[in-house]
């Protein structure tokens, strides 16, 4: 992997695999998506040797494939969100939904193409226009598989019987509704859903949840979709997700054992044990 293409969303997922990719010798050239990507690219990596960052519009399918073909980049991973109200913002059809990125003509004729107007459909496209493009997809976390946690308890605490309990109760129904294409995040509190995941991502669907119940104690139960692709939308938490856990009395997380990554492991981990969070792999 001399020479990796990065197609990098929002959150630090993407930040931590370039600097993985570096670590191992590689050159990378990002296409950081202008719409989501951190400012952080701007002062990381302005003048690093090994990277070249490239703002793009979210529509500009045509302008990625040229930047990968004019740095001889034949393989590239996609890392970090792009929200779902950022591509279904507004009403109509996908096409006109996306008119506020701009799309260009590479962009519309693969929105035109789209057997089904949902996020998993046209990122699938994405991939397979790029690979009719000689750019090969990898898997998003090749670079960082230390970060995909085994099965069993993660945390100091083990859940407790009444957490147990709802995960138990939640766990198949936060399969079922991502097998559904819904949302991956679902959040119990005594045997009963109290928010399920949809186009807000699983920061708001936790603060929701806690507004409904008057920030009482929750669980959490994060799973991937059945048969998940591991090239994109894999569930990832990182320490930014402890901020909302404490705001929102998450005291119990229950997540996909290898399909789920924690990115910056140990101090994931060690915040959650100074909360008193339990966290199980599953």
């Amino acid at each position: 992997m001399d020479r990796l293409g990065v197609i990098a969303g929002n959150g630090r997922f993407p930040l931590l695999l370039v600097r993985e990719a570096c670590r191992r010798g590689g050159t990378v050239v990002v296409a950081a998506i202008r719409e989501e990507a951190e400012p952080e690219w701007e002062r990381a990596y302005r003048d690093h040797p090994q990277v070249q960052v490239h703002w793009l519009g979210l529509g500009q399918l045509g302008k990625l494939i040229e930047l990968f073909h004019e740095h001889g980049v034949t393989q590239a991973v996609m890392a970090g969100q792009v929200k779902h109200n950022k591509i279904f913002a507004g009403s109509g059809s996908v096409a006109r939904r996306l008119l506020h990125a701009r799309p260009d003509w590479q962009m519309m004729r693969l929105l035109m193409s789209l057997p089904r107007r949902n996020t998993a459909s046209l990122i699938g496209g994405v991939m397979g226009v790029l690979e009719q493009e000689g750019i090969q997809l990898l898997d998003s976390t090749s670079l960082l598989s230390d970060s995909l946690p085994a099965a069993g308890v993660l945390t100091r605490r083990r859940p407790s019987s009444a957490e147990q309990a709802d995960i138990d109760y939640g766990r198949p129904l936060a399969r079922q509704l991502a097998g559904m294409d819904l949302g991956q995040t679902l959040v119990v509190k005594d045997q009963a859903v109290v928010a399920i995941e949809a186009m807000e991502g699983t920061d708001e669907t936790i603060r929701r949840a806690a507004r409904l119940v008057h920030h009482q104690p929750l669980t959490v139960v994060k799973v991937s979709r059945p048969g998940q692709d591991m090239r994109f939308d894999v569930p990832v938490l990182g320490t930014d997700s402890l901020r909302v856990f404490e705001e929102c009395r998450v005291s119990a997380l229950a997540i996909d054992a290898g399909r789920t990554l924690l990115l910056e492991k140990d101090e994931l981990l060690a915040g959650a044990d100074r909360l008193g969070i339990a966290i199980v792999a599953e």
